[in-house]
């Protein structure tokens, strides 16, 4: 498609080159060649009378006028995604969609899994790709490169729609062979005890220890790190240690291994997850059906 004399499909490449810096990368991304994307960029920057990308040493870096079109080429391509996905009417039985979620494990096991079972009945035609909880999650919000993002709503920004899903508390689970057998137990107790914790991202930022170490001025004796919280009840079967933990996972997991919940012998705020989108799909009937369908589950999970 042509605007006067500008192929607009070169903002497509535009759109790879600014976020990749690589030709190579951007072809990839494209499934083209990369000739073809080379040439694209070519074409590119004749029309805008400047290098764009310029090659420093090993790496390709922008131009300032490069910098500045990023975000109005990033706004147009969701404009246009938005434009091309709207329908008058949607049909879930008939729709042919693939949402991607941003979503730590909890969420994906709490939310997203009865939320797939009511797709499979409801939408059998809507899949879901679900993309880990990182360093750069507003970013890929932002970007468009998710649909939908699962977070605590203090890590939501202020710019994009949102809204509550559920409120979330968190409970001790130890083992039921554990020698804490009394129903409760003390703070100390707790401090005594060695215990797993889980931990994010490339920085493997442990959100938690940060909390309760600022809260307390102490920091708890931890003597296993996992990388997802699934994995903190599996750690502690068959041993004396403590993972504190949201109390909907411990459940399901205390229904399938022998495992006991306990009341943390401390207070902890509650979580307060919401879910997050691009404005891009404010309108957009599916992606509105889809939030719609995500409440109810939450509404719905015990």
């Amino acid at each position: 498609m042509r605007l006067g004399h500008f192929d607009l499909n070169l903002f497509v490449t535009l759109d790879a080159l600014l976020e990749t810096r690589s030709i190579t990368r951007a072809s990839e991304r494209l499934h083209i060649g990369a000739s073809a994307t080379s040439s694209a960029l070519g074409r590119l920057r004749e029309h805008f009378g400047d290098e764009l990308l310029v090659q420093v040493g090993r790496r390709m870096n922008l131009t300032p006028l490069a910098i500045s079109l990023r975000e109005p080429v990033r706004d147009l391509i969701l404009r246009s995604q938005a434009t091309l996905a709207a329908k008058i009417e949607f049909d879930p039985k008939s729709a042919q969609r693939r949402f991607v979620f941003n979503a730590s494990d909890y969420a994906t096991t709490v939310l997203l899994t009865p939320l797939a079972q009511r797709l499979e009945e409801e939408a059998p035609g809507i899949s879901l790709d679900v993309v880990e909880l990182g360093d750069k999650n507003l970013q890929r919000l932002e970007r468009g490169e998710v649909d939908l993002a699962i977070y605590p709503e203090r890590n939501a920004s202020d710019i994009y729609p949102k809204d509550d899903l559920m409120t979330e508390t968190y409970s001790c689970v130890v083992w039921t062979g554990n020698t804490l057998q009394a129903d409760t137990f003390t703070f100390d107790d707790y401090m005594a005890a060695r215990h797993v914790a889980a931990q994010f991202g490339d920085q493997r930022v442990a959100s938690f220890e940060s909390w309760f170490l600022s809260t307390h001025g102490v920091a708890r004796h931890v003597v296993v790190m996992a990388s997802t919280f699934n994995a903190l009840p599996l750690l502690v079967v068959g041993t004396q240690r403590i993972a504190t933990m949201h109390t909907r996972l411990a459940r399901m997991y205390a229904r399938m291994l022998p495992l006991r919940l306990l009341p943390p012998p401390f207070e902890i705020p509650p979580l307060r997850l919401v879910m997050q989108w691009n404005h891009h799909n404010d309108r957009d009937p599916a992606h509105t059906w889809l939030r719609g369908l995500l409440k109810g589950v939450a509404n719905g999970v015990l």
